[in-house]
């Protein structure tokens, strides 16, 4: 076509064979740098072009006027050869061995000819004859800047290894309450332990939930400095911070008694793990009463029911009172050295059904005890109740190692107040002071949300508010049914000749040193388990923890290992048995015979 020949500027000549055999000359200096640029242009054209294979030599073989000529070298460097050797006569016979400096000259004008008809089809410039080419699109607005982080917003959220990412904080605050802050990108920069936030995700994808430990750090360690702001101190507060950002621990407190039975529940999911939050707890804690007569096989239950995440830190008794002390396995570190105590309240001291059992230690900088109790029973032996409870306050010998917290606000004549958080909890024995015929009439109301009719005449209740039993203490509000008396295995209440009133026994009460320090989340009852004329009252709780010192006793990882091992291999095997049974059940037929 007469564009093409305008573009290239090239006269279209006939090949022909050369007269005589030729030497195979030499590249000079400027073949060479064309050649290394003819390379260039052809890698960049094939990355414009994705579709073609080779868009430089397809276009040269679309757009050459002279039949094709076959051969190992590429179209381009046959084309090219021709018209070097053969376009002109004074070319061709300058010099057979191609070194003269017409020749060379000659070659460079030719190459930037043909690398302009390169340009031209690169511009997209129809020919006849040729495949259609769209003339390149330029978006209407600038486009978005690069986001400089590199990490995939897929893997971030499904790992939850960026905490820092905004969107997967949003959804785990809304969701979970609490988010962890382990690698904080600004403590990562602040510290000067990353450049960017490149070098930030490769520091969080090596070293996982895991914060980075720089060796000055190991090395100015102290552990019994006793700073509460030490660098690197174990329960101080930056280690507090990348544990628990809004320093709240999650507490599940739980009393039962249990009528001495030696059937246990089946299962105590609904107890331990009640469907309501849909987070575990950070600690278990509970207390029984009359408890069955293997303890050992009680606490398998709980490790069982709990499973590989919590370990026990401690289980004592008193009696048949028991209380087990249970916590996640990743927190045992921060924990000061368990004491405990035990109070009768029995005038035989020997019989051992009727008391107190005291636990108590330190987490992070935060004291606590927890107290399970059994007070005298009776309907109207109130004054007993609340003689029992004097005796404990006064006779529980806590703390014995541990140091107090706040030695200044402490009382040698109450033991609650010699700890920042407590815990009370228990049959405290206290009843309705109404009829059974009024009771059950309230009852049958169906009131679930509001049995504010029933409160009104709990003993409890009104000596809590005169300031004569628990003092400084604290109940949750109560919007769950009596959970005392109740026939064994069924949900009606005592059907014997004695006729018992429901009533309120079962309590949890608490206090802090604080204001606000305890917050209850929920306070109910687990109605399913009926193994007991008692059901099982719990209640959780968000609680404040402060930074500690490392100059106390600390458990140092203790917890009951063979406990823990028996549990786990006990879960799994009751795994294992209930896959068993669905696959013989599906695999099972029923037969008839005639």
């Amino acid at each position: 076509p007469d564009e093409l020949k305008a573009n290239m500027k090239i006269k279209s000549v006939t090949p022909r064979p050369p007269r005589k055999p030729r030497l195979e000359r030499a590249a000079s200096l400027d073949e060479k740098s064309w050649r290394r640029w003819r390379r260039f242009r052809t890698s960049q054209e094939s990355l414009t072009d994705p579709n073609e294979t080779s868009s430089s030599n397809g276009s040269l073989q679309e757009a050459s006027l002279s039949p094709p000529v076959r051969g190992r070298a590429s179209p381009c460097h046959q084309c090219y050869q021709q018209n070097s050797l053969h376009s002109s006569p004074d070319a061709s016979e300058a010099s057979p061995t191609g070194k003269s400096r017409g020749g060379t000259s000659d070659l460079g004008k030719r190459a930037s000819e043909i690398s302009s008809a390169f340009g031209g089809l690169l511009r997209g410039k129809a020919f006849a004859g040729s495949k259609p080419r769209l003339s390149q699109i330029m978006p209407a607005r600038p486009l978005p800047p690069m986001e400089l982080n590199v990490a995939s917003h897929t893997l971030r959220t499904a790992n939850r290894i960026d905490s820092d990412c905004m969107d997967y904080r949003h959804y785990s605050q809304h969701k979970f309450g609490r988010v962890s802050s382990s690698l904080s990108d600004t403590r990562l920069h602040g510290n000067g332990m990353v450049y960017d936030n490149c070098s930030t995700d490769s520091m969080k994808s090596t070293f996982s939930l895991l914060t980075p430990i720089r060796s000055k750090d190991v090395r100015s360690r102290s552990y019994l400095e006793g700073s509460l702001l030490a660098n690197g101190a174990l329960l101080g507060a930056e280690e507090l911070s990348r544990y628990f950002p809004d320093r709240n621990i999650g507490i599940f407190v739980a009393t039962w008694n249990m009528q001495g039975q030696k059937e246990l529940p089946v299962n105590l999911d609904d107890f331990l793990l009640p469907t309501d939050p849909d987070y575990a707890q950070d600690m278990y804690v509970i207390g029984v009463q009359e408890g069955c007569p293997d303890r050992r096989e009680w606490e398998i239950r709980l490790q069982e029911t709990l499973g590989p995440h919590y370990v026990m830190l401690y289980s004592a008794a008193h009696g048949v009172l028991y209380m087990s002390v249970f916590i996640r396995r990743d927190l045992i570190w921060f924990c000061s050295e368990v004491e405990y105590a035990t109070v009768t309240t029995r005038i035989v001291s020997q019989i051992k059904t009727k008391g107190a059992l005291g636990i108590c230690f330190t987490f992070f900088g935060t004291s606590f005890l927890f107290i399970t109790s059994h007070f005298t029973s009776g309907d109207s032996k109130v004054n007993e109740r609340k003689l029992d409870y004097n005796k404990t306050i006064q006779a529980l010998t806590l703390p014995k190692n541990v140091p107090d917290t706040n030695p200044y606000r402490s009382s040698s004549n109450d033991v609650t107040t010699r700890f920042d958080e407590v815990f009370w909890f228990g049959d405290f024995n206290f009843r309705l002071n109404k009829d059974r015929e009024t009771v059950d009439s309230i009852l049958n109301q169906n009131l679930e949300a509001d049995v504010s009719k029933l409160l009104a005449y709990d003993q409890l209740t009104s000596e809590m508010s005169r300031g004569s039993i628990f003092k400084g203490f604290q109940e949750a509000d109560i919007r769950f049914r009596p959970s005392y008396k109740f026939d064994i295995g069924k949900d009606s209440y005592d059907t014997t000749s004695k006729q018992r009133t429901p009533s309120y026994t079962d309590r949890v009460v608490y206090r802090s040193r604080y204001r606000d320090d305890i917050h209850a989340v929920k306070y109910s009852s687990c109605p399913v388990i009926k193994t007991s004329d008692h059901r099982p009252v719990f209640a959780l709780f968000r609680v404040k923890v402060r930074p500690g010192r490392d100059n106390i006793p600390l458990a140092a990882g203790q917890f009951d290992r063979e406990l823990y091992l028996i549990g786990i291999k006990r879960r799994i095997t009751r795994e294992l048995q209930k896959r068993q049974e669905k696959k013989d059940q599906k695999s099972s037929s029923i037969c008839s015979v005639s």
